[in-house]
């Protein structure tokens, strides 16, 4: 009864976090179209690391026990990789529709399927490559290259995708040296230093109707994360990726509600068959013999 109440907690983190992370994403679309995405960037990392400097500080042995790594090159790596994408999502976010811009970047599970196998020397078998394919050509039904509305910077959230991707592979490449906590301080950390490198060159006056929306975007990040470490005390990766795909469906009401986006018949349909494709994906992994590392618990922290 005890294990089942703890679980029951643990899903409830996990959906709390998913709508979060959908309203963060609005925050983001809403400063990107006003300030510079770098700039936005910048002060979301601030309170990021703030969070995980306080988490680590409570940890046994403090942050000097957090920071010892054992393959510091790729940890951080990972952290300028992770805030370079996040930049560029949310200037994809300020150019695209917040849906579209979610629905193309559900194809990174896929992704990192793929680059799995040369980086991770993880078999992928024929069911999992067909999901991979089927999860591509949903991406290229959202994106429609050859119809009236496509635009060049429908590309951004892909790009973005194969960038998270490569972030999410090296995270299950460190997990075999260092624990997660330590993954999460230098992605969180690392990747402020690297944006604070160039983020005041793009500093720009906040307007006084902008603050609270501001200070909402940084409370998301840090509740989100809170509530997703929290979930994870409970539940398994392979409990909590699936429910990820959520984060869509309030992204798209989000979208429609309050940004006035249509939804089109070739999103819909290529958003439903890029998250068939990587719900199947993430079934068949275990059932294929392939490492279910805890590392990819990073995976959805963006």
């Amino acid at each position: 009864m005890f294990k089942d109440s703890k679980k029951a907690s643990g899903y409830a983190f996990t959906l709390l976090a998913v709508f979060i992370f959908a309203i963060q994403d609005s925050f983001s679309k809403y400063l990107g179209e006003r300030y510079s995405p770098i700039f936005i960037t910048m002060i979301r990392y601030w309170v990021f690391a703030a969070f995980v400097i306080l988490l680590a500080s409570r940890r046994p042995g403090g942050i000097r026990a957090v920071v010892a790594t054992k393959r510091p090159v790729l940890q951080i790596a990972r952290g300028v990789l992770l805030v370079a994408e996040i930049a560029m999502f949310v200037y994809g976010l300020a150019h695209t529709g917040l849906a579209i811009t979610q629905a193309i970047f559900q194809a990174s599970p896929l992704i990192v399927t793929v680059l799995s196998i040369p980086f991770l020397g993880e078999h992928v078998g024929w069911r999992r490559w067909l999901a991979v394919l089927a999860g591509l050509f949903g991406v290229l039904l959202i994106i429609n290259p050859a119809g009236s509305q496509f635009s060049i910077f429908l590309l951004l959230p892909l790009t973005c995708s194969f960038m998270f991707a490569t972030y999410s592979v090296a995270t299950r490449a460190v997990s075999r040296h260092d624990q997660a906590v330590t993954s999460l301080f230098y992605t969180a950390v690392g990747g402020a230093v690297a944006i604070s490198l160039i983020g005041p060159f793009h500093w720009s006056p906040i307007a006084p109707s902008d603050w609270l929306v501001v200070g909402a975007l940084g409370l998301c990040g840090a509740v989100s994360h809170y509530c997703l470490i929290r979930a994870y005390d409970t539940l398994q990766a392979s409990d909590v990726q699936p429910l990820t795909y959520l984060q869509l469906v309030v992204g798209a009401v989000i979208a429609v509600l309050f940004f006035n986006e249509t939804l089109s018949w070739n999103m819909l349909l290529g958003a439903a068959i890029v998250v068939s494709a990587g719900l199947f994906t993430m079934w068949r992994e275990p059932r294929a013999h392939s490492k279910n590392n805890p590392a990819s618990r990073s995976g959805m922290m963006p």
